[in-house]
């Protein structure tokens, strides 16, 4: 007996749910909002790691995966290089001292003339192989090519045109003509030609490996020109532009003979021993002037600048 009433309580049960629920329905009967918000329950708190512990971790990490046999990436402790160009001037140009200021027709200048001539074998054996690769070198118009390469440089450094800087020079003379020249105005002027440019010195030698030769030839060259560099606040630093110098200099342009798309580029400059030593670089400072009085005028002409103390 206890089944079918069990049942019957269960049916009257569902049945009344079913009326209410058809009552709720018929007068749009709404139940309020939960009064009750979810909050979350577990609190989590930044755990700061303990010191050498990322370390450990890698070093952990690496270990596990060599032992399930992952290959991980190599190491490279080897150093990059550019092959475009060479890393220096090899066998370079010396210079005879006093040039540009003995005349050939005296007895010191007949014997630089006979040691140059004398040198001049192994850059004749350089030429040959050079035209190997460029069969339309010659010294003549390469001294004239070459005064241009220096000019355009020149002209694209002052105003600060990289693209074609790279174009001129190669990668090791870049960095060695751009550096210290940010926030400053470079005003520079190529007058003429003292003496027509001439080929001096050239050289051949392979890198890397046998067969990738590089050329380079040293020309001479002596010009007047203009040099001025200003601060970032506009105050001169070295040079005028209005006074022009003779300048002698000693150019090393190279170019990497295999490639078959290489140019010639500037790669740098021989410095000789006995040159005059570089004008020193103009520093503006300020001088601190006498305490007026509210009313009073500054006499220039009449102020004297203090001495500064001597330091022991």
């Amino acid at each position: 007996m206890a089944m079918p009433m069990r049942r019957t309580l269960v049916a009257l049960h569902r049945a009344t749910c079913r009326r209410l629920t058809n009552a709720e329905v018929s007068l749009d009967v709404r139940h309020p909002g939960p009064l009750f918000l979810p909050v979350r329950t577990k609190k989590r708190y930044f755990i700061p790691p303990a010191v050498g512990m990322k370390t450990k971790m890698e070093g952990f990490t690496e270990a596990k995966a060599r032992a399930a046999g992952i290959v991980g990436k190599q190491e490279n402790i080897e150093r990059p290089i550019n092959i475009s160009c060479t890393a220096g001037v090899f066998d370079p140009y010396v210079p005879p001292e006093g040039d540009a200021r003995l005349s050939t027709l005296s007895k010191e200048g007949l014997k630089q003339r006979a040691e140059q001539i004398r040198q001049s074998a192994t850059s004749q054996l350089a030429i040959r192989k050079i035209k190997e690769h460029d069969s339309l070198f010659k010294t003549r118009d390469f001294a004239e090519r070459a005064q241009e390469i220096f000019v355009e440089a020149h002209n694209a450094l002052t105003q600060f045109n990289k693209e074609k800087l790279h174009s001129l020079v190669t990668e090791r003379c870049y960095p060695e003509m751009t550096r210290g020249n940010r926030y400053k105005t470079i005003r520079w002027s190529f007058i003429e030609s003292l003496e027509p440019p001439r080929v001096v010195h050239a050289r051949c030698t392979d890198m890397v490996a046998k067969g990738n030769v590089y050329g380079q030839v040293t020309v001479r060259m002596h010009s007047r020109q203009t040099l001025a560099i200003y601060d970032r606040f506009g105050r001169l630093m070295l040079g005028s532009e209005e006074q022009p110098k003779d300048v002698l200099e000693y150019l090393v342009i190279e170019r990497h003979l295999v490639n078959p798309y290489g140019r010639w580029r500037l790669h740098g400059k021989i410095v000789p021993s006995w040159a005059p030593a570089k004008d020193p670089i103009i520093k503006t400072v300020m001088i601190l002037g006498p305490k007026l009085r509210p009313g009073e005028e500054f006499d220039a002409l009449n102020h004297e600048v203090p001495k500064p103390a001597a330091v022991q």
